[in-house]
Protein backbone atom coordinates (compact mmCIF):
# COMPACT_ATOMS: atom_id res chain seq x y z
CA UNK A 1 0.00 0.00 0.00
CA UNK A 2 1.22 3.87 -0.44
CA UNK A 3 -0.47 4.69 2.58
CA UNK A 4 -2.02 3.16 5.66
CA UNK A 5 -4.68 4.74 7.95
CA UNK A 6 -4.37 2.81 11.48
CA UNK A 7 -6.79 2.31 13.90
CA UNK A 8 -9.51 5.31 12.70
CA UNK A 9 -13.09 5.70 13.50
CA UNK A 10 -14.46 4.83 9.85
CA UNK A 11 -17.83 6.79 8.72
CA UNK A 12 -18.34 5.59 5.37
CA UNK A 13 -20.87 7.78 4.44
CA UNK A 14 -23.55 5.75 4.00
CA UNK A 15 -25.48 6.51 6.96
CA UNK A 16 -24.77 3.24 9.31
CA UNK A 17 -22.70 2.66 12.23
CA UNK A 18 -19.11 4.23 11.95
CA UNK A 19 -16.47 1.25 12.92
CA UNK A 20 -12.78 1.28 13.98
CA UNK A 21 -10.26 -0.21 10.71
CA UNK A 22 -7.28 0.06 8.65
CA UNK A 23 -8.06 1.84 5.29
CA UNK A 24 -5.21 1.08 2.67
CA UNK A 25 -4.39 3.80 0.15
CA UNK A 26 -2.81 2.47 -3.38
CA UNK A 27 -2.93 4.39 -6.53
CA UNK A 28 -5.48 6.98 -5.56
CA UNK A 29 -7.93 4.66 -4.51
CA UNK A 30 -9.12 2.69 -1.56
CA UNK A 31 -7.40 -0.28 -1.80
CA UNK A 32 -8.53 -2.36 1.43
CA UNK A 33 -10.64 -2.13 4.67
CA UNK A 34 -9.37 -3.95 7.58
CA UNK A 35 -11.61 -4.08 10.76
CA UNK A 36 -10.81 -4.40 14.45
CA UNK A 37 -9.52 -7.79 15.05
CA UNK A 38 -8.94 -8.35 11.34
CA UNK A 39 -5.15 -8.34 10.64
CA UNK A 40 -3.29 -5.06 10.44
CA UNK A 41 -2.56 -3.72 6.89
CA UNK A 42 0.97 -2.73 6.31
CA UNK A 43 2.14 0.04 4.06
CA UNK A 44 4.81 2.34 2.80
CA UNK A 45 3.42 5.12 5.01
CA UNK A 46 1.61 4.70 7.83
CA UNK A 47 -0.35 7.08 9.90
CA UNK A 48 -1.64 6.81 13.16
CA UNK A 49 -5.24 8.29 13.22
CA UNK A 50 -6.54 6.96 16.90
CA UNK A 51 -9.14 9.58 17.94
CA UNK A 52 -9.84 10.56 14.50
CA UNK A 53 -13.00 9.68 12.44
CA UNK A 54 -12.70 9.37 8.35
CA UNK A 55 -15.01 10.01 5.74
CA UNK A 56 -15.44 10.71 2.36
CA UNK A 57 -14.52 13.80 1.04
CA UNK A 58 -16.99 16.26 1.02
CA UNK A 59 -19.32 17.66 -1.39
CA UNK A 60 -19.80 21.50 -1.98
CA UNK A 61 -23.56 21.21 -3.78
CA UNK A 62 -23.10 25.12 -4.71
CA UNK A 63 -20.33 27.09 -4.82
CA UNK A 64 -18.95 30.19 -5.88
CA UNK A 65 -15.14 29.12 -6.95
CA UNK A 66 -15.56 29.35 -10.75
CA UNK A 67 -12.77 31.60 -11.02
CA UNK A 68 -11.31 31.16 -7.68
CA UNK A 69 -9.91 27.67 -8.35
CA UNK A 70 -7.86 29.28 -11.32
CA UNK A 71 -6.67 33.06 -9.24
CA UNK A 72 -5.94 30.67 -6.00
CA UNK A 73 -4.21 27.44 -6.32
CA UNK A 74 -4.16 26.98 -2.48
CA UNK A 75 -7.89 27.54 -2.34
CA UNK A 76 -7.73 26.94 1.66
CA UNK A 77 -11.60 27.92 1.82
CA UNK A 78 -12.83 24.28 0.65
CA UNK A 79 -9.65 22.68 1.48
CA UNK A 80 -9.19 23.49 4.82
CA UNK A 81 -12.75 22.39 5.67
CA UNK A 82 -12.31 19.02 3.74
CA UNK A 83 -13.94 19.51 0.37
CA UNK A 84 -12.82 17.98 -2.70
CA UNK A 85 -15.25 18.63 -5.08
CA UNK A 86 -17.12 21.79 -5.74
CA UNK A 87 -19.98 22.37 -7.98
CA UNK A 88 -20.18 25.56 -10.05
CA UNK A 89 -21.81 27.28 -12.29
CA UNK A 90 -24.34 27.90 -10.10
CA UNK A 91 -27.66 30.67 -10.04
CA UNK A 92 -28.16 30.90 -13.96
CA UNK A 93 -24.69 32.87 -14.24
CA UNK A 94 -21.12 31.84 -14.97
CA UNK A 95 -18.51 32.04 -18.02
CA UNK A 96 -19.30 29.19 -20.23
CA UNK A 97 -20.78 28.88 -23.06
CA UNK A 98 -20.24 32.38 -24.07
CA UNK A 99 -19.06 34.85 -27.06
CA UNK A 100 -17.22 38.10 -26.38
CA UNK A 101 -20.25 40.12 -25.59
CA UNK A 102 -22.15 37.56 -23.34
CA UNK A 103 -18.76 36.81 -21.33
CA UNK A 104 -18.00 40.98 -20.66
CA UNK A 105 -21.67 41.31 -19.53
CA UNK A 106 -21.62 38.37 -17.49
CA UNK A 107 -18.26 39.47 -15.91
CA UNK A 108 -19.96 42.83 -14.95
CA UNK A 109 -23.15 41.12 -13.41
CA UNK A 110 -21.80 39.24 -11.11
CA UNK A 111 -18.21 40.81 -10.11
CA UNK A 112 -19.40 41.13 -6.74
CA UNK A 113 -19.28 37.29 -6.73
CA UNK A 114 -15.77 35.83 -8.11
CA UNK A 115 -14.35 39.75 -9.54
CA UNK A 116 -13.96 40.61 -13.26
CA UNK A 117 -11.77 37.71 -14.20
CA UNK A 118 -9.22 40.46 -15.26
CA UNK A 119 -6.32 38.12 -13.52
CA UNK A 120 -7.27 35.22 -14.81
CA UNK A 121 -7.42 35.35 -17.94
CA UNK A 122 -10.44 34.26 -19.77
CA UNK A 123 -9.18 32.28 -22.68
CA UNK A 124 -12.47 29.86 -23.25
CA UNK A 125 -15.70 30.01 -24.94
CA UNK A 126 -17.04 26.82 -24.33
CA UNK A 127 -17.56 24.37 -21.49
CA UNK A 128 -15.66 21.92 -22.57
CA UNK A 129 -13.01 24.52 -23.12
CA UNK A 130 -13.56 25.95 -19.74
CA UNK A 131 -13.53 22.44 -18.35
CA UNK A 132 -9.80 21.29 -19.82
CA UNK A 133 -8.93 25.20 -18.27
CA UNK A 134 -9.39 23.58 -14.93
CA UNK A 135 -7.63 20.59 -15.69
CA UNK A 136 -4.67 22.11 -16.60
CA UNK A 137 -5.04 24.55 -13.33
CA UNK A 138 -1.74 26.34 -12.65
CA UNK A 139 1.15 25.45 -14.29
CA UNK A 140 -0.37 22.28 -15.93
CA UNK A 141 -0.69 20.62 -12.33
CA UNK A 142 -4.17 21.06 -11.71
CA UNK A 143 -6.33 22.88 -9.35
CA UNK A 144 -7.11 22.76 -5.32
CA UNK A 145 -9.72 20.40 -5.30
CA UNK A 146 -12.27 18.53 -7.89
CA UNK A 147 -14.89 20.78 -9.65
CA UNK A 148 -18.50 19.99 -11.71
CA UNK A 149 -19.94 22.35 -13.71
CA UNK A 150 -23.69 22.80 -14.33
CA UNK A 151 -24.71 25.20 -18.07
CA UNK A 152 -25.75 28.42 -16.13
CA UNK A 153 -29.32 29.37 -18.14
CA UNK A 154 -29.09 32.91 -17.82
CA UNK A 155 -26.05 32.76 -19.52
CA UNK A 156 -26.89 31.10 -22.06
CA UNK A 157 -30.43 33.06 -22.58
CA UNK A 158 -28.31 36.08 -22.56
CA UNK A 159 -26.02 34.58 -25.24
CA UNK A 160 -28.88 33.45 -27.84
CA UNK A 161 -30.70 36.58 -27.27
CA UNK A 162 -29.26 39.13 -25.07
CA UNK A 163 -30.64 41.12 -22.10
CA UNK A 164 -34.43 40.89 -23.05
CA UNK A 165 -37.14 41.07 -20.94
CA UNK A 166 -39.51 38.98 -23.53
CA UNK A 167 -40.89 35.15 -24.42
CA UNK A 168 -37.76 33.85 -26.51
CA UNK A 169 -38.70 33.41 -30.10
CA UNK A 170 -38.84 30.07 -31.11
CA UNK A 171 -35.27 30.25 -33.01
CA UNK A 172 -34.17 31.65 -29.63
CA UNK A 173 -35.22 28.72 -27.78
CA UNK A 174 -33.79 26.24 -30.65
CA UNK A 175 -30.62 27.99 -29.97
CA UNK A 176 -30.79 27.78 -26.25
CA UNK A 177 -31.37 24.16 -26.49
CA UNK A 178 -28.18 23.23 -28.62
CA UNK A 179 -26.17 25.54 -26.25
CA UNK A 180 -27.12 23.42 -23.30
CA UNK A 181 -27.07 20.18 -24.96
CA UNK A 182 -23.32 21.29 -26.32
CA UNK A 183 -22.38 22.27 -22.72
CA UNK A 184 -24.21 18.74 -21.28
CA UNK A 185 -21.75 16.88 -24.49
CA UNK A 186 -18.85 18.53 -23.31
CA UNK A 187 -19.18 17.77 -19.42
CA UNK A 188 -21.36 19.35 -17.47
CA UNK A 189 -23.48 17.34 -14.75
CA UNK A 190 -26.83 19.69 -15.22
CA UNK A 191 -27.75 23.25 -15.83
CA UNK A 192 -28.52 25.75 -13.24
CA UNK A 193 -31.27 28.99 -13.06
CA UNK A 194 -31.24 32.07 -11.16
CA UNK A 195 -34.86 32.98 -11.33
CA UNK A 196 -34.55 36.13 -9.08
CA UNK A 197 -31.25 37.15 -11.46
CA UNK A 198 -31.35 38.73 -15.12
CA UNK A 199 -31.14 37.54 -17.62
CA UNK A 200 -32.44 34.18 -16.20
CA UNK A 201 -35.71 35.37 -14.37
CA UNK A 202 -36.72 36.29 -17.74
CA UNK A 203 -37.74 33.16 -19.08
CA UNK A 204 -40.69 31.84 -18.57
CA UNK A 205 -41.93 28.43 -17.70
CA UNK A 206 -42.63 26.90 -20.89
CA UNK A 207 -38.69 28.10 -21.35
CA UNK A 208 -37.54 26.64 -18.58
CA UNK A 209 -39.18 23.47 -19.06
CA UNK A 210 -38.04 23.01 -23.15
CA UNK A 211 -34.68 23.20 -21.44
CA UNK A 212 -35.00 20.76 -18.82
CA UNK A 213 -36.31 18.32 -21.42
CA UNK A 214 -32.76 18.73 -23.19
CA UNK A 215 -31.14 18.25 -19.41
CA UNK A 216 -33.22 15.02 -18.79
CA UNK A 217 -32.13 13.19 -22.21
CA UNK A 218 -28.79 13.36 -20.69
CA UNK A 219 -29.21 12.43 -17.47
CA UNK A 220 -28.24 15.48 -15.66
CA UNK A 221 -29.93 17.37 -13.32
CA UNK A 222 -31.78 21.03 -13.27
CA UNK A 223 -30.68 23.33 -10.33
CA UNK A 224 -33.00 26.80 -9.66
CA UNK A 225 -32.23 29.25 -7.72
CA UNK A 226 -36.22 29.66 -7.67
CA UNK A 227 -38.55 32.91 -8.17
CA UNK A 228 -38.74 33.86 -4.65
CA UNK A 229 -37.37 32.60 -1.06
CA UNK A 230 -39.68 35.33 0.64
CA UNK A 231 -43.24 36.22 -0.44
CA UNK A 232 -44.18 33.61 -2.81
CA UNK A 233 -41.29 31.06 -1.74
CA UNK A 234 -43.70 27.65 -1.27
CA UNK A 235 -45.42 28.50 -4.50
CA UNK A 236 -42.13 29.17 -6.64
CA UNK A 237 -41.32 25.47 -4.57
CA UNK A 238 -44.25 24.40 -6.15
CA UNK A 239 -43.39 25.34 -9.93
CA UNK A 240 -40.04 24.13 -9.72
CA UNK A 241 -41.59 20.67 -8.45
CA UNK A 242 -44.18 21.05 -11.42
CA UNK A 243 -42.05 21.32 -13.75
CA UNK A 244 -39.94 18.27 -12.69
CA UNK A 245 -43.13 16.56 -13.00
CA UNK A 246 -43.63 17.47 -16.25
CA UNK A 247 -40.63 17.27 -18.31
CA UNK A 248 -39.30 14.00 -15.80
CA UNK A 249 -35.56 15.92 -15.39
CA UNK A 250 -34.18 15.08 -11.90
CA UNK A 251 -34.30 18.37 -9.65
CA UNK A 252 -31.90 20.13 -7.54
CA UNK A 253 -33.09 23.25 -5.10
CA UNK A 254 -30.03 25.72 -4.82
CA UNK A 255 -29.64 26.70 -0.89
CA UNK A 256 -33.58 25.58 -0.14
CA UNK A 257 -34.46 27.91 2.67
CA UNK A 258 -37.46 29.75 3.49
CA UNK A 259 -36.49 33.79 4.53
CA UNK A 260 -37.90 36.81 5.27
CA UNK A 261 -41.28 37.51 8.40
CA UNK A 262 -43.59 35.91 5.83
CA UNK A 263 -41.81 32.30 6.39
CA UNK A 264 -40.54 32.23 10.20
CA UNK A 265 -41.67 28.51 11.41
CA UNK A 266 -43.10 27.18 7.66
CA UNK A 267 -40.16 24.59 6.93
CA UNK A 268 -42.90 21.68 7.75
CA UNK A 269 -44.70 23.03 4.51
CA UNK A 270 -42.14 23.01 2.57
CA UNK A 271 -41.48 19.67 3.63
CA UNK A 272 -44.63 18.44 3.01
CA UNK A 273 -43.95 19.51 -0.52
CA UNK A 274 -40.98 17.92 -0.98
CA UNK A 275 -42.89 14.05 0.65
CA UNK A 276 -45.13 14.52 -1.84
CA UNK A 277 -43.34 14.75 -4.84
CA UNK A 278 -41.29 11.96 -3.44
CA UNK A 279 -44.08 9.54 -2.88
CA UNK A 280 -44.77 10.58 -6.81
CA UNK A 281 -41.65 9.74 -8.24
CA UNK A 282 -40.35 12.81 -8.75
CA UNK A 283 -36.61 12.68 -8.21
CA UNK A 284 -35.79 15.47 -6.32
CA UNK A 285 -33.02 17.04 -3.71
CA UNK A 286 -31.83 19.63 -2.17
CA UNK A 287 -28.64 21.68 -0.56
CA UNK A 288 -28.54 24.25 2.17
CA UNK A 289 -25.73 26.14 4.28
CA UNK A 290 -26.09 26.35 8.37
CA UNK A 291 -26.67 29.96 8.56
CA UNK A 292 -29.25 32.37 8.57
CA UNK A 293 -27.87 35.00 6.70
CA UNK A 294 -28.00 34.99 3.12
CA UNK A 295 -25.60 36.74 0.56
CA UNK A 296 -25.83 38.28 -2.51
CA UNK A 297 -24.75 41.38 -4.56
CA UNK A 298 -26.64 44.12 -4.16
CA UNK A 299 -27.62 44.86 -7.41
CA UNK A 300 -29.76 41.80 -7.29
CA UNK A 301 -31.89 43.38 -5.14
CA UNK A 302 -33.23 45.60 -7.68
CA UNK A 303 -36.02 44.50 -9.64
CA UNK A 304 -35.75 42.63 -12.68
CA UNK A 305 -37.15 45.25 -15.31
CA UNK A 306 -34.30 47.54 -14.44
CA UNK A 307 -31.61 45.08 -15.59
CA UNK A 308 -32.88 45.05 -18.92
CA UNK A 309 -30.29 45.49 -21.27
CA UNK A 310 -27.44 44.20 -19.28
CA UNK A 311 -25.75 45.83 -16.52
CA UNK A 312 -24.85 49.40 -18.96
CA UNK A 313 -28.55 49.83 -19.14
CA UNK A 314 -29.30 49.45 -15.33
CA UNK A 315 -26.73 51.75 -14.35
CA UNK A 316 -27.81 54.51 -16.62
CA UNK A 317 -31.42 53.81 -15.14
CA UNK A 318 -29.30 54.47 -11.64
CA UNK A 319 -28.01 57.27 -12.68
CA UNK A 320 -31.64 58.96 -14.23
CA UNK A 321 -33.76 60.24 -10.87
CA UNK A 322 -36.94 59.49 -12.52
CA UNK A 323 -35.84 55.87 -13.34
CA UNK A 324 -34.13 55.05 -10.14
CA UNK A 325 -37.09 56.78 -7.64
CA UNK A 326 -39.32 53.90 -9.60
CA UNK A 327 -36.40 51.45 -8.32
CA UNK A 328 -37.39 52.51 -4.57
CA UNK A 329 -40.85 52.55 -5.00
CA UNK A 330 -40.41 48.57 -6.06
CA UNK A 331 -38.05 48.18 -3.59
CA UNK A 332 -39.39 49.82 -0.50
CA UNK A 333 -43.19 49.76 -1.17
CA UNK A 334 -44.36 47.00 -3.63
CA UNK A 335 -41.39 44.17 -2.71
CA UNK A 336 -39.09 43.42 -5.51
CA UNK A 337 -38.70 40.44 -7.49
CA UNK A 338 -35.36 40.78 -6.67
CA UNK A 339 -35.73 41.02 -2.97
CA UNK A 340 -38.28 38.02 -3.59
CA UNK A 341 -41.61 40.09 -3.47
CA UNK A 342 -40.81 41.77 0.31
CA UNK A 343 -40.10 45.30 0.54
CA UNK A 344 -36.29 45.74 1.80
CA UNK A 345 -35.54 46.37 4.98
CA UNK A 346 -32.01 48.45 4.91
CA UNK A 347 -30.81 47.72 8.34
CA UNK A 348 -30.97 44.07 7.55
CA UNK A 349 -28.64 44.80 4.32
CA UNK A 350 -24.94 44.40 5.88
CA UNK A 351 -22.43 45.29 2.90
CA UNK A 352 -19.50 42.22 3.01
CA UNK A 353 -17.28 43.71 -0.14
CA UNK A 354 -16.77 46.45 -2.62
CA UNK A 355 -14.89 45.72 -6.04
CA UNK A 356 -13.33 49.51 -5.31
CA UNK A 357 -10.52 49.39 -2.85
CA UNK A 358 -11.57 52.98 -2.34
CA UNK A 359 -14.96 52.47 -1.22
CA UNK A 360 -13.36 49.62 1.65
CA UNK A 361 -15.28 52.04 4.45
CA UNK A 362 -18.39 50.81 3.45
CA UNK A 363 -18.06 47.01 3.95
CA UNK A 364 -19.19 45.83 7.61
CA UNK A 365 -21.70 48.75 7.45
CA UNK A 366 -25.37 48.51 7.19
CA UNK A 367 -27.16 50.54 4.27
CA UNK A 368 -29.37 53.35 5.62
CA UNK A 369 -31.65 54.41 3.18
CA UNK A 370 -32.06 53.36 -0.49
CA UNK A 371 -30.26 56.92 -1.52
CA UNK A 372 -26.96 55.54 0.01
CA UNK A 373 -27.68 52.52 -1.53
CA UNK A 374 -27.98 54.06 -5.15
CA UNK A 375 -24.78 55.83 -4.24
CA UNK A 376 -22.85 52.72 -3.60
CA UNK A 377 -24.15 50.93 -6.72
CA UNK A 378 -22.84 53.99 -8.60
CA UNK A 379 -19.44 54.47 -7.12
CA UNK A 380 -18.66 50.10 -7.01
CA UNK A 381 -20.23 49.52 -10.57
CA UNK A 382 -22.36 46.86 -9.58
CA UNK A 383 -19.71 44.99 -7.68
CA UNK A 384 -20.81 45.56 -4.05
CA UNK A 385 -21.30 41.80 -2.31
CA UNK A 386 -23.69 42.21 0.54
CA UNK A 387 -25.42 40.03 3.99
CA UNK A 388 -28.71 39.89 4.27
CA UNK A 389 -29.92 39.01 7.99
CA UNK A 390 -33.40 37.33 7.00
CA UNK A 391 -33.16 33.51 7.64
CA UNK A 392 -34.93 31.61 10.70
CA UNK A 393 -32.97 29.21 12.76
CA UNK A 394 -36.31 26.85 13.04
CA UNK A 395 -36.12 26.66 9.44
CA UNK A 396 -32.61 26.07 8.83
CA UNK A 397 -32.69 22.94 11.43
CA UNK A 398 -35.72 21.43 10.07
CA UNK A 399 -34.57 21.78 6.46
CA UNK A 400 -31.62 20.37 6.91
CA UNK A 401 -33.03 16.94 8.43
CA UNK A 402 -34.83 16.24 5.49
CA UNK A 403 -33.77 13.09 3.66
CA UNK A 404 -33.10 14.39 0.38
CA UNK A 405 -30.70 17.15 1.94
CA UNK A 406 -27.15 17.71 1.20
CA UNK A 407 -24.63 20.15 1.81
CA UNK A 408 -23.87 23.34 0.18
CA UNK A 409 -22.02 26.56 0.79
CA UNK A 410 -22.85 29.42 -1.59
CA UNK A 411 -19.62 30.90 -0.47
CA UNK A 412 -18.92 33.77 -2.12
CA UNK A 413 -15.21 34.10 -1.45
CA UNK A 414 -14.34 37.89 -2.88
CA UNK A 415 -15.02 41.04 -0.54
CA UNK A 416 -13.27 41.95 2.68
CA UNK A 417 -16.30 40.33 4.61
CA UNK A 418 -17.34 37.60 2.64
CA UNK A 419 -20.33 35.19 4.66
CA UNK A 420 -18.66 32.91 7.01
CA UNK A 421 -20.33 29.79 5.20
CA UNK A 422 -17.78 30.22 2.27
CA UNK A 423 -15.18 28.97 4.89
CA UNK A 424 -17.06 27.24 7.75
CA UNK A 425 -20.39 25.22 6.19
CA UNK A 426 -18.81 22.00 6.47
CA UNK A 427 -17.26 21.93 9.91
CA UNK A 428 -19.91 24.04 11.02
CA UNK A 429 -22.43 20.92 10.40
CA UNK A 430 -20.03 18.51 12.14
CA UNK A 431 -19.17 20.72 15.01
CA UNK A 432 -22.53 22.83 15.62
CA UNK A 433 -24.82 20.88 14.63
CA UNK A 434 -24.11 16.99 15.43
CA UNK A 435 -21.55 17.58 18.36
CA UNK A 436 -23.24 20.80 19.97
CA UNK A 437 -26.95 20.19 19.38
CA UNK A 438 -27.14 16.85 18.15
CA UNK A 439 -29.86 17.51 15.30
CA UNK A 440 -27.81 15.06 13.07
CA UNK A 441 -25.96 12.39 14.14
CA UNK A 442 -22.15 12.02 13.30
CA UNK A 443 -23.41 8.90 10.41
CA UNK A 444 -26.42 11.22 9.04
CA UNK A 445 -24.51 14.53 9.01
CA UNK A 446 -21.37 12.53 6.63
CA UNK A 447 -24.09 11.18 4.90
CA UNK A 448 -25.34 14.32 3.71
CA UNK A 449 -22.48 15.98 3.10
CA UNK A 450 -20.99 12.83 0.91
CA UNK A 451 -22.83 9.88 -0.58
CA UNK A 452 -25.58 11.83 -1.32
CA UNK A 453 -24.35 14.37 -3.59
CA UNK A 454 -21.92 11.51 -5.41
CA UNK A 455 -25.48 9.73 -6.37
CA UNK A 456 -27.03 13.52 -7.55
CA UNK A 457 -23.83 13.61 -9.68
CA UNK A 458 -24.26 9.98 -10.67
CA UNK A 459 -20.25 9.31 -9.59
CA UNK A 460 -19.94 5.59 -9.26
CA UNK A 461 -16.40 5.76 -7.28
CA UNK A 462 -16.80 8.62 -4.75
CA UNK A 463 -19.05 9.77 -2.13
CA UNK A 464 -18.02 6.13 0.41
CA UNK A 465 -15.40 4.69 1.80
CA UNK A 466 -15.26 1.54 -0.08
CA UNK A 467 -12.67 -0.83 -1.72
CA UNK A 468 -12.11 0.50 -5.51
CA UNK A 469 -13.75 4.21 -4.91
CA UNK A 470 -11.22 6.68 -5.15
CA UNK A 471 -9.17 8.03 -2.23
CA UNK A 472 -10.68 11.79 -1.85
CA UNK A 473 -10.91 11.58 2.19
CA UNK A 474 -11.28 13.61 5.35
CA UNK A 475 -9.18 13.09 8.61
CA UNK A 476 -10.85 14.98 11.43
CA UNK A 477 -11.69 15.15 15.29
CA UNK A 478 -15.06 14.73 16.43
CA UNK A 479 -14.74 16.13 19.46
CA UNK A 480 -12.76 19.46 17.94
CA UNK A 481 -13.90 19.92 14.72
CA UNK A 482 -15.74 23.49 14.62
CA UNK A 483 -15.86 26.18 12.29
CA UNK A 484 -13.55 29.00 12.48
CA UNK A 485 -15.40 31.75 10.70
CA UNK A 486 -17.69 33.77 11.79
CA UNK A 487 -19.56 36.56 10.57
CA UNK A 488 -16.64 39.58 12.76
CA UNK A 489 -13.84 37.05 11.30
CA UNK A 490 -15.13 35.08 8.66
CA UNK A 491 -11.55 33.82 6.84
CA UNK A 492 -10.11 31.75 9.90
CA UNK A 493 -9.82 28.74 8.94
CA UNK A 494 -11.43 25.70 10.78
CA UNK A 495 -10.66 23.34 13.75
CA UNK A 496 -10.29 19.83 14.23
CA UNK A 497 -9.55 18.82 10.19
CA UNK A 498 -5.59 18.10 10.29
CA UNK A 499 -5.60 15.63 6.91
CA UNK A 500 -7.48 16.01 3.75
CA UNK A 501 -6.41 14.02 0.60
CA UNK A 502 -7.55 14.04 -3.15
CA UNK A 503 -6.64 11.11 -5.65
CA UNK A 504 -4.68 9.28 -2.19
CA UNK A 505 -2.23 12.66 -2.33
CA UNK A 506 -2.42 14.96 1.40
CA UNK A 507 -3.85 18.82 -0.05
CA UNK A 508 -3.67 19.05 4.13
CA UNK A 509 -1.27 17.33 6.07
CA UNK A 510 -0.92 17.91 9.65
CA UNK A 511 -3.36 20.78 9.45
CA UNK A 512 -1.74 22.67 6.81
CA UNK A 513 -2.12 23.03 3.08
CA UNK A 514 0.90 21.02 0.66
CA UNK A 515 1.09 22.46 -2.56
CA UNK A 516 -0.31 19.06 -4.02
CA UNK A 517 -2.88 20.31 -6.94
CA UNK A 518 -4.90 17.08 -7.28
CA UNK A 519 -7.92 18.53 -8.36
CA UNK A 520 -9.66 18.23 -12.07
CA UNK A 521 -12.54 18.92 -13.81
CA UNK A 522 -15.45 15.96 -13.05
CA UNK A 523 -17.37 15.27 -15.93
CA UNK A 524 -20.86 14.25 -16.60
CA UNK A 525 -21.00 10.45 -17.01
CA UNK A 526 -22.51 8.88 -20.20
Amino acid sequence: MDLVIRDVRVVDGTGGPSYRADVGVDGGRVAALRRAGDRALSGARVLDAHGLALSPGFVDMHAHSDLALLRDPAHEAKTAQGVTLEVLGQDGLSYAPADDRTLAEVRAAISGWNGDGSDVGLDWRTVGAYLDRLDRGFGGEGIAVNAAYLVPQGTVRAYAMGWADRPATDAELGRMRRLVAEGLEQGAVGMSSGLTYPPGMYADGAELAALCRVVAAYGGYYCPHHRSYGAGALQAYAEMLGLARETGCALHLAHATLNFGVNEGRAPELLALLDQALADGVDVSLDTYPYTPGCTTLAALLPGWAHEGGPDALLARLRDDAAAERIRHALEVTGSDGCHGVPVVWETVEVSGVADPALARYVGTRLPDWAAARRLLLADRLGTAVLQHVGHEENVRAIMCHRVHTGGSDGILRGAKPHPRAYGTFPHYLGRYVRELGVLSLEEAVAHLTSRPAARLRLPDRGLVREGYRADLVLFDPDTVAAGATFAAPRTPPAGIPYVLIDGRFVVRDGRRTDVLAGRSVRRMP
